[in-house]
């Protein structure tokens, strides 16, 4: 058997020039082109396998396994492993057909948030900015600092919907509190955040306290379905929250948020969407990889779909902006802190979690560079009983 699958990889990739040398499970160096960059360590007859009839997601979930392993950066990596499968359909359905579906309720959505979210605080704070924002960040010019880019980031949120003193905000999913905390201490808005992380939860109420902010600020373990059905909020914010929710559910997330907004009042709602409307997961098995190590329960739908959804309840999409090369520069930057850290996130969460996060931030990354996803900001308004929404004729607001 082994033989047999080494003899299928040599015949594979003969000829292709990759920039790789194969390690074979007995040691043996197989180099596929003159000056290999980067060592593929098959481990096992899995490991063999998986190089022997390669697709991203196989490889993905045979390094989380320790089926396969490589030297360099992951960033060097990913590149090179999408030659060597060939070709990869941006969009394309799992091989057994299976769409990443989502069914909305509470006990899913809390195990769900608590599958990804609730690792440790120590271990974001490995690779996030210092105020520890888990979205997309807004890179002004190339040179930012993340943590730069992820202040421009919550600011620019926050002058879309031109937040003002005394409104009631809500952010829907507030991560570690950035959001809420830059909302009510810039701008002076009576600010909510709502999340289903215990770690989250409590870090942000640790953080009000500390900041003195009882009278301004405050966040509930609580799941967004279950805030009273009425208009409570003159803004919301939902950022890097709605692909857990999925595309059946649109209908009952906006209308949620339409039922939560007072007349006249905005939501932006920040998130990730596919590229091809045609398709509903990424192909060569990366969706059902995300699925079953990092979101169970995600889905992803193209941004047209996205706006219909938002159209539907009665809102109406006044903005639009496309953030995609922002969030690969934002994943690049956390893969490369992971990476600098990679002892200390050992220690702190184990081999196994290490690799996923590696494999599942610098796979992001590259998918978002390759433009098989994208980020869009979508700033929406509820209009009042005559149909009017009063906002500004010019974005100067924004970038002015």
């Amino acid at each position: 058997m082994l033989d047999a699958l080494q003899k299928m990889i040599a015949h594979r990739y003969a000829g292709r020039e990759l920039p790789v040398a194969l390690v074979l499970p007995d040691g043996a160096r197989l180099p596929l082109s003159p000056a290999p960059e980067v060592d593929v360590i098959a481990r096992s007859l899995a490991g063999l396998k998986a190089l022997a009839a390669p697709a991203m997601g196989k490889l993905a979930r045979a390094y989380v396994q320790n089926d396969v392993d490589f030297t360099g950066s992951a960033k060097r990596v990913l590149a090179i492993a999408e030659k060597m499968v060939g070709d990869v359909a941006s969009g394309g359905e799992s091989a057994r057909g299976r769409v990443l579906s989502f069914v909305h309720h509470h006990r899913s959505n809390r195990s769900n948030i608590a599958h990804h979210y609730d690792v440790s605080n120590a271990f974001y704070r490995m690779w996030l900015d210092r105020r520890m924002v888990y979205s997309c960040a807004y890179f002004k010019t190339a040179g930012d600092s993340l943590d730069d880019a992820q202040a421009q980031k919550v600011d620019h949120i926050c002058r879309k919907l031109r937040l003002a003193p005394g409104e009631r905000f809500l952010d829907i999913g507030c991560g570690w509190g950035a959001l809420i905390f830059w909302a009510a201490e810039n701008y002076g808005v009576d600010a909510t955040g709502i999340t289903l992380s215990q770690n989250q939860f409590e870090h942000v109420s640790r953080e009000i306290e500390a900041r003195g902010l009882r009278d301004r600020v405050r966040v509930e373990l609580r799941d967004y379905l279950d805030l009273p059905d009425e208009p409570m909020f003159d803004k919301i914010a939902s950022v890097g929250m709605f692909e857990h929710v999925g595309p059946r559910n649109y209908d009952r997330y906006f209308g949620k948020i339409r039922n939560l907004l007072v007349p006249g009042g905005f939501v932006l709602n920040h998130g990730i969407t596919q590229n091809d409307p045609s398709r509903r997961a990424l192909g060569s098995g990366i969706g059902e990889f995300v699925e079953e190590y990092v979101f169970p329960g995600g889905s992803l739908a193209h941004v047209s779909r996205v706006m219909e959804g938002i159209a539907k309840q009665g809102l109406e999409v006044v903005d639009a902006e496309a953030l995609r090369e922002h969030y690969a520069k934002t994943l690049w930057h956390w893969v490369e802190r992971l990476e600098s850290n990679a002892d200390a996130a050992r220690a702190e969460v184990g081999e196994e979690k290490y690799r996923i996060w590696r494999i599942y931030m610098a796979g992001s990354a590259h998918a978002f560079d390759r433009g098989w996803l994208s980020l869009w900001q979508l700033l929406a308004g509820k209009p009042h009983a005559d149909g009017r929404l009063p906002h500004p004729l010019t974005r100067d607001y924004i970038y002015g």
